[in-house]
């Protein structure tokens, strides 16, 4: 028998695990493969409404609540915190909480992530791309400490104290291609919102999106019965507009669905690409 096979996601937030790339999480998940989510902050800084608070004390308890809902939706092995504090959108009062992600020196962060590799040996790495998707601080920050992370867990020298060394095979970035994102930014005034202005607090400028374009390496062909887990996954995250039908600003996802297909996108940073060939498996060659 083939040893189990392991993914980690590691991500920013809670809802990241869902409102990304949820329906490959569950597609992998379906197949026997272990997938955890490694989360770096419990959502301290999202905005919700006095409705969802009613049977929680702080915004980090009901978020954590809808991510663990979410992960046994999508049939997760496991949820790992890493305990830091919502670093908020760049320039905002939350940047500067020492708790923050923000604020934490990238080595730390890499330790913490170093040992729970060392730990569970996991096949697959992925986490968000460079830019951090629409640009958010800590998107960008768990991205740094993930590639330092990686690179650093089967190196003896670094981090000895977080266990054995171990060398994942795989490591992606998850990605919206260039091209579909610039389609649904000049639709988006034809719904009445404008892409520079985005979201709950209209502090998120879809536009940065286009700015970099990323190479994909693999794409994950998703079946319905993933792309409906995902969606009930989503309805755990109902504080942040994860109720179905979605509301208001997220119908934009749901149009750059309909335009990316039924698919995921990814570009590998391990092993180096040094040839044109297009991944339909994350574990390809494994």
């Amino acid at each position: 028998m083939d040893k189990q096979k392991t993914l980690i996601f590691f991500g920013a937030h809670p809802d990241d695990e869902t409102f990304g790339m949820g329906a490959t999480l569950a597609q992998y998940a379906a197949t026997g493969v272990k997938v955890y989510y490694v989360c770096s902050t419990r959502g301290e800084a999202g905005t919700v409404d006095l409705e969802y608070m009613q049977d929680y004390k702080t915004i980090a308890d009901l978020r954590t609540a809808e991510m663990q809902c979410a992960a046994s939706v999508l049939g997760l092995a496991g949820v790992i915190y890493l305990g830091y504090r919502d670093s908020g959108m760049t320039g905002s009062i939350d940047n500067q909480n020492l708790a923050s992600l923000f604020m934490a020196p990238v080595e730390q962060v890499a330790a913490l992530m170093v040992k729970i590799i060392r730990e569970l040996k996991p096949n697959v790495i992925v986490t968000h791309d460079a830019g951090g998707g629409y640009g958010h601080p800590d998107h960008i920050a768990t991205h740094n400490a993930v590639v330092k992370a990686f690179y650093a867990a089967n190196d003896p020298a670094q981090f000895p104290k977080a266990g054995p060394p171990f060398q994942p095979s795989k490591l992606y970035f998850g990605i919206r291609p260039a091209g579909i994102m610039k389609i649904a930014v000049r639709l988006m005034p034809l719904l009445g919102q404008n892409p520079r202005k985005f979201g709950r607090n209209k502090d998120i400028d879809l536009t940065k999106m286009l700015d970099v374009k990323y190479p994909v390496h693999a794409i994950v062909r998703l079946k319905n019965k993933s792309l409906e887990i995902r969606d009930e996954a989503s309805a755990c995250h109902a504080s942040q507009g994860g109720g179905r039908p979605r509301p208001g600003p997220f119908r934009i996802f749901r149009l750059i669905d309909g335009l990316r297909g039924q698919r995921d996108y990814f570009m590998r940073d391990y092993p180096p690409v040094t040839a044109k060939h297009l991944e339909k498996d994350l574990f390809e060659g494994i």
